[in-house]
């Protein structure tokens, strides 16, 4: 037993490089990485852009406490409000602290107006992250188990049933929080219709419609944000994982009339914004531009998403495909688990959505030879499973 507290299950696997779309573990063995540090390496591994912006900003400052102006995070505060249509941008470290920013702010934003709407909505499945409030707005039971008293404030209705929506509206409810993609709780997209249908009732109710894209956003999905998709626009988003491209940063991004609920005093982050984490996020950025790396997101979505349908034609276990770009996930009738297994024994990373479905997150700038490779082995292993099945039934 070492030192670090069992907080997670661990593959026994100990990487210690990577390298491009590659991982290194401490045995010399190479894996093609399509988890990128869930949702994270949104360039993949030592991306001489990151190294380089991370090198320069580290011989020049590392931190600098929020008292003082800093000039690399107004640049990305203007860089993702230009992008995104909102109005300012609050930074912290990580999801869950971005969406209790986001809780925060309806709940002072109301406060403000004199209202006493302070109930947020979320869907069932979803992850918020696993701060108290956060882990509250999940709707998923099993990460809440032994944490009560859990804060109050906090509905969970079905995702893509407006009519429920609806239904859980009434005069305490101040917001509704959703993620456009659900990437932990199984893959499950949100239709355009229905986030259409979301940002209507919002309007009509004078609520906040806030969405999580801390796993979707920053190009994840073909678009800059997921929400582009449904041509619709938040009054709060919330990003983390892929927008620092491995570096820790957060930030909650809000419409005029809520981003005027924070002011000197209400909120705050030691490290949120620093120097290192601005120049990391940039270099994504500005990355994703340079390199056209929408359009082959879209492109490599197009060839991921095919060949895991081919899979659902010809093995028996496989259901169905769910998700958009480069967050993708094969729903099973049966454990995932066996798989996952044998394509890191094949040299293939892929990891879990619920018990039954494998999820995809490469790097946003995956090559289309590492994709035929990922499928050609995820196609070993289902063949190898279900050939084990297969001989157990014989067996019996």
């Amino acid at each position: 037993m070492n030192s670090v507290m069992q907080t997670y299950a661990r593959y026994p696997l100990t990487l210690i490089r990577g390298e491009g779309a590659h991982v290194f573990d401490d045995e010399g063995n190479k894996y093609l990485d399509f988890v990128a540090g869930i949702a994270v390496n949104t360039l993949g591994h030592a991306h001489p852009a990151m190294v380089r912006a991370i090198k320069e900003q580290a011989a020049t400052m590392l931190h600098c406490s929020n008292l003082y102006h800093i000039p690399k995070q107004i640049e990305l505060a203007d860089k993702l409000v230009w992008l995104s249509g909102m109005h300012q941008a609050f930074f912290c470290n990580s999801g869950a602290e971005a969406n209790e920013a986001a809780i925060k702010i309806a709940r002072k934003h109301f406060h403000d107006a004199g209202s006493n709407r302070r109930t947020v909505i979320t869907a069932t499945n979803s992850f918020h992250g696993r701060l108290l409030s956060t882990l509250t707005a999940t709707g998923q039971d099993k990460v809440k188990i032994g944490f009560d008293p859990l804060p109050p404030g906090f509905v969970h209705v079905p995702l893509n049933d407006i009519e429920a929506l609806k239904a859980a509206i009434d005069d305490h409810t101040a917001a509704v929080l959703l993620e456009p993609l659900q990437g932990e709780g199984g893959v499950n997209l949100a239709d355009a219709d229905y986030l259409c249908g979301v940002r209507e009732l919002c309007d009509e109710h004078d609520i906040l419609l806030m969405l999580d894209e801390v796993q979707t956003g920053i190009g994840r999905t073909g678009k800059m944000f997921a929400f582009e998709h449904a041509g619709i626009k938040p009054d709060v988003l919330t990003l983390a994982k892929g927008l620092g491209g491995g570096v820790p940063i957060g930030a909650m991004l809000a419409s005029e009339k809520v981003a005027a609920a924070f002011s000197a005093g209400t909120h705050g982050s030691t490290f949120g914004g620093n120097p290192l984490s601005c120049a990391a996020a940039l270099a994504v950025l500005e990355t994703i531009e340079n390199e056209n790396l929408l359009n082959s997101v879209n492109e490599q979505s197009a060839r991921l998403r095919a060949g895991l349908q081919s899979m659902v034609e010809k093995f028996s276990t496989t259901a169905s495909v769910r998700g958009s770009g480069l967050l993708l996930g094969l729903a099973c009738s049966d454990a995932v688990a066996p798989v996952i297994e044998l394509c890191k024994a094949k040299g293939l990373l892929v990891l879990p959505a619920g018990p039954n479905v494998v999820r995809f997150l490469p790097a946003l700038n995956i090559k289309a030879s590492e994709v035929d490779q990922a499928l050609a082995t995820l196609e070993e292993a289902f063949a190898a499973v279900e050939a084990s099945e297969a001989g157990k039934e014989v067996e019996k």
